[in-house]
């Protein structure tokens, strides 16, 4: 799970600076889901079958298809509402052995959209499959969660320089608990069932409705989460299931984010190695000297933040938020760089913001009032709003406040030696569910020897998001099933960015084909030219 995102710029060019507090801290008052003493009958749920017809939003490829399928908001209580989930597909090219579903992560990333942007990465998935995309409740298309963004709205907070960061750790749990109310006024019913274990209890019926007697899926990042509590929970459902960029199911808040640190600085390293040798490098060609050179323009811009050429100021935790997101993949070095030298040399802030966005920004619209909903009303905050509320809803712990202070003030000087870039900033992520209920404990506790058939798991070695351990540890968690694939390349997953990975998790899921455990593929050569991955 990343940490806090610092997607601050993109935020704010998209809807005003009211949204930079929401998109440091996200949403949310999730609870896990209840559980009675009868099972509720879903029959009806079960019963639905999607249909397809040509999208209605412009913002879609006109080849893709889209549906919607229905659930409840309760799985205890399924009388008493219910969520329209968004789906979107291109239909397989040829004979169809049913479909593929596709998570890209986040979580909080919608699958609708995620699919219309890089739907050519999946094409030879439809030899065989409908490749179907979906957005999960809260996120996107599917009653999407937002804290607000409404300058008009006494409630916000527009004042966006007096956000304190986590040197001050007690000051900055008053700014979570105000944001969290926030998030429970200015979004729907959905928020309170919102999670990992609902959305897995979604899918089964989303698989029920396409007519597949298992489900066959591929998972990016948090989207291997999703994978691995599906597996646990209809285990006798599981079809061909591949998960890349394999995320922890067993760490705390405080450890995913010492390793977030660690991967990005290695990420960052690696960059800068590569960067030296080019006389275009804003850092020079020494690379010790480009080390502290990066390490000073973050601390300098901290101290005297620079205006934004999109409103607002520009800080050294905005430009590492930005350089963060170059680093997901190999083939945004030279954009980085380039983005790089434009501020050193310029001040010009539009480069590296337009990094920060992923070099695009989502549609503003206004807050919609509940179901499935276009892509022009997906509120601009949802990303980061899902992001919060899902994490928080699948993680248990809910220190005290006395206790997060010592913890913050414990782990200070261990986060900044493992990264004098990011660990300020990976140090937010003790303090990121403060104010909200404990979450479900079923991922930690029973998410373990899925008796399942085989299982593909994709580990990169320079993953700076989910490092490789933990492909390994999650595998031995899942038991015999779990087969581990080694991708020795650089990025964050493997699929869009290794040409040997993409082989054989098409192999996998097209043909069955599964390598050896512990295999590994070779790195696609030296330099950028990759395609990125997905995003969290």
């Amino acid at each position: 799970m990343p940490a806090m995102p610092q997607t601050r710029p993109a935020v704010r060019r998209c809807a005003g600076a009211g949204a930079v507090a929401l998109a440091l801290i996200g949403a949310g008052l999730p609870a896990a889901a209840a559980t009675g003493a009868e099972p509720p009958d879903l029959t009806r749920f079960y019963r639905q079958k999607a249909r397809w017809t040509a999208c209605q939003d412009v913002a879609l490829p006109k080849d893709m298809q889209c549906a919607k399928v229905t659930v409840p908001l309760d799985y205890a209580k399924p009388a008493e509402g219910t969520i329209d989930l968004a789906l979107s597909r291109y239909r397989a090219t040829g004979p169809s052995r049913g479909s593929v579903l596709l998570n890209f992560g986040g979580p909080g990333g919608s699958g609708v959209s995620g699919l219309g942007l890089s739907g050519k990465d999946f094409m030879g998935l439809t030899n065989g499959y409908d490749v179907v995309g979906f957005d999960p409740r809260g996120v996107g298309r599917s009653s999407p969660v937002t804290c607000g963004d409404d300058p008009a709205d006494p409630s916000g907070d527009t004042d966006t320089g007096t956000i304190p960061d986590v040197a001050h750790p007690q000051a900055l749990m008053k700014v979570l608990e105000q944001l969290t109310a926030r998030c429970t006024a200015h979004s729907g019913p959905v928020l309170s069932h919102i999670g990992t274990v609902n959305a897995s209890r979604d899918l089964d019926v989303i698989r029920q409705s396409l007519g597949d007697e298992k489900l066959n899926y591929l998972g990016f990042s948090y989207g291997t989460r999703l994978g691995a509590v599906y597996a646990a929970q209809f285990p006798d459902k599981v079809g061909r299931m591949a998960l890349d960029g394999v995320d922890t199911l067993t760490e705390s808040l405080a450890e995913q984010g010492v390793a977030g640190a660690q991967g990005q600085q290695a990420a960052l390293d690696d960059f800068l190695d590569w960067c030296v040798t080019d006389r275009g490098c804003p850092f020079g060609q020494d690379r010790r000297k480009a080390g502290e050179a990066v390490v000073d323009l973050v601390r300098s811009l901290d101290r005297d933040p620079v205006p934004s050429d999109f409103g607002g100021s520009f800080s050294g935790q905005d430009l590492v938020g930005a350089i963060g997101q170059g680093l997901y993949g190999r083939d945004l070095w030279s954009l980085l760089e380039r983005a790089l030298a434009s501020l050193i040399e310029d001040g010009d802030t539009r480069g590296v913001q337009n990094v920060a966005s992923g070099g695009y920004s989502l549609p503003a619209g206004p807050r919609p009032g509940g179901g499935k909903v276009s892509g022009a009303d997906i509120p601009v905050d949802n990303l980061s709003a899902a992001l919060m509320a899902i994490s928080c809803a699948d993680d248990p712990d809910r220190p005290s406040a006395r206790r997060l202070t010592q913890d913050v003030e414990r782990l200070g000087e261990e986060y900044q030696r493992t990264s004098p870039v990011f660990g300020r900033v990976r140090l937010t992520q003790v303090l990121l569910c403060y104010g909200r209920p404990r979450g479900t404990d079923f991922i930690r506790e029973q998410v373990k020897d899925v008796a399942t058939p085989p299982m593909l798991l994709v580990g990169t070695r320079g993953d700076p998001a989910t490092p490789y351990r933990w492909a390994v540890e999650t595998a031995k968690r899942l038991g015999p099933s779990a087969v581990v694939l080694d991708n020795r390349g650089d990025g964050h997953t493997g699929y869009t960015s290794s040409r040997c990975v993409h082989g054989k998790v098409d192999d996998f899921l097209l043909y069955g084909t599964l390598p050896a455990d512990g295999s590994s593929c070779p790195a696609d050569g030296d330099g950028p030219g990759a395609a990125a991955g997905p995003q969290g």
